[in-house]
């Protein structure tokens, strides 16, 4: 099995319009039955004022089918503490998920610094 309980995934909604709102969510599989998964973690919605995404401050819980067609799934290493995670824009990378540490996932959609 590729994904097991304990796995950190970062996953991006894909949008299914032009102008639907932006979602990622950051979170460990608490339990897996073959590609759907139940997670915890945070979700963090795109902020078009401020260009950036804001974290949901409530840890929840969802249900994803990892074999649809509608997310794009990062493993991430399982040291990273997802409550530490958060997104920030850098000169030399564009916008990053980052715990301010070790942890760095590039998240431009549309090439560097979108």
């Amino acid at each position: 099995m590729l994904i097991d309980k304990g796995t950190k995934l970062h996953i991006v909604y894909r949008a299914l319009y032009e102008d639907s709102t932006r979602r990622h969510f950051l979170g460990e599989v608490m339990e897996c039955d073959g590609v759907v998964c139940l997670l915890q973690g945070y979700a963090f919605v795109h902020d078009t004022k401020l260009g950036t995404y804001k974290r949901k401050p409530e840890k929840r819980k969802t249900v994803i089918d990892l074999a649809e067609s509608g997310y794009v799934v990062n493993i991430i290493d399982s040291n990273v503490e997802i409550d530490e995670v958060s997104y920030k824009y850098l000169q030399s990378a564009g916008m990053v998920a980052t715990d301010g540490k070790n942890f760095s996932l590039d998240i431009n959609e549309f090439g560097q610094r979108s």
